[in-house]
């Protein structure tokens, strides 16, 4: 079980943020991390030594992103309607995945012009998407293709996902010998979707002048324009 998922508001790559992961892919990350900055600064031989530093972004969205697609998916059968679990002030930060990517190129130049500035530090990855409940952002994709999000508030009581997702994650270990059992639902899932983070940072910006490179409306645009070609192309199969 993911217990120990902290709600951060507005904090920064600097705000103490001690949680304890269980779940095993938000302990692999932590991990990487962890190794990333600890390798910052090994020696290469011949004078040289290794650079590293950690981007962090706080959610990926964008074209052919798989998550995305496995929602669209699941409300099809659905009719296109999905009920909210979610209350709207449960807020997360998301970030186009071609900024996300942009920021890797910008931070890959500043450690070679840069390295003892840039190594060993940590970024969040931001741009000028709206915080909104992971369901309200969500929905500004798929209402382009006809879905709707049902109810002002959670229609779904929380204890009742919680009694789901638990069944889920007794499901995935049980099926282990036979075959990967992954559902959307489990207790970090829900963990993550039922708690506030939001950054406010711009330590990116000073340490390699990063400013995105896709704005809010150009981010959307273009991937509601990946998510209807995927829709219109299953309209032509039926």
């Amino acid at each position: 079980m993911e217990a120990a998922i902290l709600e951060r508001i507005w904090g920064n790559e600097d705000s103490a943020y001690n949680a304890q992961h269980e779940q095993p892919y938000p302990l692999s990350k932590a991990q990487a991390e962890r190794m990333v900055i600890e390798a910052n600064g090994t020696p290469l031989g011949g004078g040289r030594w290794l650079v590293t530093c950690a981007l962090r972004p706080t959610g990926i969205y964008g074209e052919k992103h798989p998550l995305m697609k496995e929602f669209y998916e699941k409300g099809l059968q659905t009719g296109r309607r999905l009920l909210r679990a979610i209350p709207v002030s449960t807020e997360h930060g998301r970030v186009y995945v071609g900024n996300v990517a942009w920021m890797h190129v910008l931070v890959a130049r500043q450690m070679q012009e840069a390295p003892a500035a840039i190594g060993g530090q940590v970024y969040f990855c931001y741009d000028a998407s709206p915080y909104k409940s992971y369901e309200d952002f969500n929905m500004e994709i798929l209402a382009s293709c006809g879905f709707r999000l049902l109810g002002s508030q959670p229609v779904v009581p929380h204890w009742l996902l919680r009694c789901l997702a638990l069944a889920n994650d007794l499901l995935r270990r049980l099926l282990r010998p036979f075959f990967s059992y992954a559902p959307l639902l489990n207790p970090y899932t829900l963990a993550v979707a039922s708690t506030t983070f939001t950054v406010q940072t711009d330590k990116a910006q000073r340490h390699f002048g990063y400013q995105p490179l896709y704005s809010w409306e150009e981010s959307r645009a273009r991937t509601v324009a990946w998510l209807q070609e995927v829709d219109a192309q299953r309209e032509a199969g039926k």
